[in-house]
């Protein structure tokens, strides 16, 4: 795999603008921990080698344990996550999943049931940031940090 082109060094300004929406987010009530898990669900639906290699290692990084993050992938069927967690991951598969489904009223509810308003909208603006991230990591080949 080949890196197609440094999009940062190109569009600069567009990157710029993502470090906002992620500084939003980061700046918000969620836990730290929480967002790395949607933001390594999201990069391993959407496939940016990038993303998951950056996502895993920060959440290594801020106490994640190896279990919870190889269980990432089949949340549904492990032990490992909390209400909470799989109320944003829920979320964040049907956020990210919008061509082959719908964020559906019950998802909705229950990622509402476990998030305030403010909380909730910083989830919503994180799964479309991670999202944009991730088409721009897969259609570039970005190469991710660890190999380099």
């Amino acid at each position: 795999m080949t890196e197609r082109m440094d999009l940062g060094s190109l569009a600069g300004e567009a990157y710029k603008a993502m470090a906002g929406l992620d500084r939003f987010v980061a700046a918000s009530t969620l836990a730290k921990p929480l967002l790395e898990l949607v933001c390594l669900r999201a990069s391993q639906i959407n496939g940016c080698v990038y993303c998951v290699d950056m996502h895993s290692s920060d959440a290594k990084r801020a106490g994640e344990s190896d279990a919870r993050l190889h269980a990432v992938a089949v949340w549904r069927e492990a032990p490992f996550f909390t209400r909470q967690e799989r109320a944003a991951l829920a979320f964040t598969e049907a956020a990210t999943r919008l061509s082959t489904t719908d964020v559906t009223d019950e998802v909705w509810e229950q990622a509402a049931a476990h998030f305030t308003q403010q909380e909730l909208a910083a989830l919503v603006v994180a799964v479309a940031t991670i999202n944009a991230w991730n088409r721009m990591g897969v259609a570039t080949r970005m190469t991710p940090e660890s190999y380099k």
